[in-house]
């Protein structure tokens, strides 16, 4: 599935605005208004992403963040962007020190928004890759160290670029990724944001670890979106 935000913003028009815009990379984006119902919301959708407004009309963005930190479970653990208009650098701080991991002053441009929510889940991401080197799926294996490519023992020919789409879907299985999130994830290459050149590269990959690259069962396509890797195991 795409990745999932909660804004919590008192300004509807602001937040309709982010909503559309971090849409079109591919963000689902629900909004509440003020802080305890963002913090409804947050415990309702299990968001992947927070981006919390320092200003809201009931209790103020610390004490949001701060209540988030003391969730049970995974919810305390969910990044948090915060929003801020004010010009002490000491709510930044405090925000920080709260549990916030990064902080956007307003105003702000919409595309250093969406490089800072990238950047963060990107974080999030490497922080919980497993330690293991070989990925596993039934008769798959995936060795990262010796970039190499077995099914049922055998060995399947791909090139650099295509192993590092592979272990990119592969790490993310089950979920959706777009184009865009694929080659954010394959960082050092140059491709221009909607290069269809990467459905090439995924009907080789396909050939090489499907039993039948016209019907595949490990990498799907989702219309309109993009691809995802499958969990079952054969």
């Amino acid at each position: 599935m795409s990745s999932q935000l909660l804004m919590i913003e008192d300004d509807a028009r602001l937040a309709s605005m982010v909503k559309e815009y971090l849409g079109q990379s591919g963000f689902v984006v629900s909004h509440a208004g003020d802080g305890l119902g963002g913090l409804m919301r947050l415990q309702e959708l299990a968001p992947d992403l927070v981006i919390l407004d320092l200003m809201l009309p009931d209790i103020d963005g610390l004490e949001v963040c701060r209540r988030i930190r003391s969730l049970p479970g995974e919810a305390a653990l969910v990044p948090v962007l915060m929003l801020t208009a004010k010009g002490d650098p000491m709510d930044r701080i405090i925000g920080l020190e709260l549990g916030a991991d990064d902080y956007l002053p307003k105003p702000f441009e919409p595309r250093e928004l969406l490089a800072r929510v990238r950047a963060i889940l990107r974080r999030r991401v490497e922080g919980a890759k497993p330690t293991t080197k070989v990925i596993r799926f039934g008769s798959l294996e995936i060795d990262r160290d010796a970039r190499s490519v077995t099914v049922g023992g055998a060995p399947s020919e791909l090139t650099s670029y295509q192993f590092d789409l592979l272990v990119a879907l592969a790490e993310r299985a089950g979920r959706v990724l777009s184009r865009d999130q694929i080659m954010e994830a394959v960082r050092g290459r140059e491709l221009e944001a909607f290069d269809r050149s990467i459905d090439v590269h995924m009907g080789r990959i396909r050939a090489a670890i499907e039993q039948d690259a016209k019907n595949p069962k490990r990498i799907l396509t989702v219309r309109g979106v993009g691809y995802v890797f499958a969990k079952q195991q054969d």
